[in-house]
């Protein structure tokens, strides 16, 4: 009797572990499936062989930037609250979006031999994921013209490079600057050689010609509609700046 007292205790523990697996919880799921469910994802690896060829490229590039963009399809479409992260097995990794979608691609051998994803927190038919090219911003806002249409050729020469057929027939005519639609002044303005100044006048528009959304307030600075010396002076910093061709 006393060794069953004894051994009464271990028997209840080992039945007890013994039960144990019948009532466990289903296994965590991995980070990539969880996140996924929250919305649409698409290849890290695809995006990343899109991406690595800006790094990749030897010709000019230094007054041009790359992005990976988050675009809606349509103006009924908001980026407000849209996130985009790249989860994998051993990643988890918000990228931050700026006011046009676009966000700092991480370039990351481990998430890329993981396999990641990079899941968008919507469905994924209402927005463009793609890479950006645009124009790098000056921190005194003064753009000399000759700058200006030197980064506009040198975003259309990079096209060309990654076979964009639609870009080479095109030609460089200009340069957008966007800003918050709640702009209602004219932020640009043109200076000439004899330090005269003039607006640049301001439109509805999006940042890159080609997208839908978002609706902001653009100045178009055209090089055929200006003197050919002279500076682009910006008052405020703005949220892109796009080369535009015709």
């Amino acid at each position: 009797m006393n060794i069953l007292r004894l051994l009464l205790p271990a028997t209840l523990c080992a039945t007890l572990l013994a039960a144990l697996p019948a009532f466990a919880a289903a296994p965590a799921p991995t980070i990539s499936e969880a996140a996924a469910q929250d919305g649409d994802w698409v290849s890290y690896r695809d995006a990343y062989r899109q991406m690595i060829r800006f790094d990749k490229y030897g010709k000019p590039k230094h007054l041009i930037q790359h992005h990976y963009q988050v675009a809606p399809k349509d103006r009924s479409v908001s980026l407000e609250g849209v996130r985009l992260t790249l989860v994998g097995p051993s990643t988890r990794l918000n990228l931050a979006l700026d006011a046009v979608g676009r966000a700092n691609f991480p370039l990351l051998k481990s998430a890329y031999d993981d396999n990641a994803r990079l899941v968008l927190n919507r469905k994924a038919e209402s927005y463009a994921m793609q890479p950006r090219i645009s124009i790098i911003p000056r921190a005194d806002g003064i753009y000399e013209t000759a700058d200006l249409q030197a980064a506009c050729e040198q975003a259309l020469n990079y096209f060309r490079y990654i076979g964009r057929s639609s870009m080479q027939d095109r030609k460089c005519v200009g340069v957008r600057f966007s800003y918050a639609h709640n702009t209602m002044d004219s932020p640009v303005r043109f200076r000439n050689t004899d330090q005269a100044q003039k607006e640049i006048a301001m439109a509805d528009g999006s940042a890159f010609p080609e997208d839908a959304a978002p609706l902001l307030r653009t100045a178009t600075y055209r090089f055929s509609e200006w003197p050919e010396k002279g500076q682009v002076m910006t008052q405020s910093a703005p949220i892109a700046i796009a080369p535009v061709f015709d």
